[in-house]
Parts: structure tokens; sequence; C-alpha cells
């Protein structure tokens, strides 16, 4: 089965060097094509003896034009869905301050600030992309993460049995944000806090001594159990609506404990489910 992937995002989000990732990964990447042009390419895919049958396109701000509901974007990706051709739609975004700093430091001209500055270059380029962040079958936020976390995070979505949806649970702290990438969010402030306990401050949930503080609460049993009726019914709904990648978001006060160990036990719950589950920390280095 063909597959296609368009990789969109803000402009210095990381949509190049994800570009570079699939490109070594096997893809046969090509950027700035008219979106017009990509039935063409899709015969190319199909025609006998063709040796392509992974190609990503780098929609960019280029092709703003044709990103307009009922436009050559959605024709395209419904052309290909119509061919029984698996099709994904990613997205990189980061936070204002973020793509400033990052535009600040290379020195180049934001290619949507026109001769404004930098961030009204940036509220343009977000609302053009929200119609894209609604269609995405993965929304990966570059905020924190360098050109190797990004390189992992694409390594593992595209390299999971194509059949399966893949799905990516992700402890975090509210006091460091709420993470914008993931569809499910599950609030365990209301679990006892192990930062409060003197012996356990130093740990975080991968050690032992906070993993049976948090995981032997009679409440926490209470909430997966809860959970995993919740996953039960939910993870093959999503999968049978064809949905490729699901993100949970899993969040106490920093990020630090509780958060932590709940996250690889639902990890291994999803894994027993049958669905491929990825646990990442993504405030466990922050204090």
């Amino acid at each position: 089965m063909a597959e296609f992937v368009f990789l969109c995002g803000m402009s210095g989000a990381g949509r190049s060097t994800a570009a570079d990732v699939f490109e070594d990964q096997g893809w046969f990447v090509i950027d700035n094509l008219p979106l017009t042009l990509v039935g063409k390419v899709a015969e190319l895919v199909d025609s006998p003896g063709g040796a392509i049958d992974r190609v990503a396109f780098v929609v960019s701000r280029n092709n703003a034009d044709e990103l307009a509901v009922g436009g050559p974007f959605e024709q395209a990706v419904e052309q290909l869905r119509r061919s029984g051709a698996r099709v994904r739609i990613v997205v990189l975004e980061a936070s204002d301050d973020v793509l400033v700093r990052r535009y600040e430091g290379t020195r180049r001209r934001h290619p949507s600030a026109e001769n404004d500055r930098v961030v009204d270059g940036i509220d343009r380029e977000r609302r053009l992309l929200e119609l894209l962040k609604a269609q995405a079958d993965l929304v990966i936020d570059t905020t924190t993460l360098n050109v190797h976390e990004l390189k992992s995070r694409i390594v593992a979505a595209f390299t999971e049995d194509a059949s399966s949806m893949v799905v990516t649970v992700v402890s975090f702290g509210f006091k460091h944000g709420l993470p914008t990438d993931v569809d499910l969010v599950f609030d365990l402030r209301f679990l006892p806090n192990p930062h409060w306990v003197d012996e356990l401050r130093p740990f975080t949930g991968l050690d032992e001594p906070v993993r049976e503080y948090v995981l032997g609460n009679p409440m926490t049993q209470a909430f997966l159990e809860h959970l995993r009726s919740l996953f039960e019914l939910l993870l093959p709904a999503y999968a049978k609506e064809g949905k490729s990648y699901l993100s949970i978001g899993v969040g106490c006060t920093g990020g630090q404990h509780r958060s932590v160990a709940v996250s690889h036990e639902l990890g291994a719950m999803i894994t027993g489910f049958g669905f491929n589950a990825n646990v990442r920390h993504r405030d466990l280095d922050k204090r």
C-alpha cells in the first residue's frame, strides 16, 4: 500500500528538520510542490515497476493559497484516500516566543511577516494553519524539543506497524503549561502528592519508592480501573475510525511524581489492549 505524508507547520517549528528525517528513513521527499500536481505524483507511484511507495510532501508558505476549504489541499488528500493509499497529515508547531527566538538566532526574515514584526507573521501563519491542525493525524509541539528529540518522535511514529494506531502517553506538569499536542488529558492532582513527603521528594515516578506510594493508593487503583474500561471502549473506536495517532496527556503539579508513575501504568495497559504505546516524560528534568 502506498503511503503519503503531508508535512505542514509553522515556519521555524522544524519542518525542514522533519523533512530530513523522513528522507533518512527512505521516504521520497518533495518540497514546495503545487498541490494540484499531487495526483500526477500518485500516478507515478502507482505505475508498474515504480520504485517509490512512500512520499512526503512538504507544505510550505508557498502553498498558502491552496489551503482554503475545498481547495487543492483538501482535493489532493481526498484523491489519495480514494485511491486506497494511506494518507497522514503531520503538523509541527511551537510557542510564539520560541519561534521568535529561533528567527532572531538565524536572522532570517519570516516569510509571513511582510513589512511587519516577526510576531505579526507568526500570527498570520498560525491562523492559516488552524484548518490543517484540525485535520491533522499527528501534531508535534517542538517548543521544548531539540533536533534529536524531534527525530526520535518522528521515527517512533512512522516505524510502527502500518495497520496499527500509535498511542503516545505524555506525562507533564501543569505548572509548566498544558501540552498543545495531546488529544486527551487526565489531571492527577486529586492524588496525594509525594513532593510533600520529605523522603520521597528527591525521587521521581521512575523510582520504586514513589511508584509504591502513588500506585499503592486505593484511589489510584480505582482511577486506573475506570480508565481501563474507558480505553477498552475508546481505543478500538478510534482505530476503527482510521485514527493513526492518539496522544494522551497525564498531568500532575510538577510532572515529576504522580504523572510519571501513572503514565507507565497506562502505557502497559494500552500495550495489553494490542496497541503500540510510547511513553515519554515532558517535564521530568524540570524543577
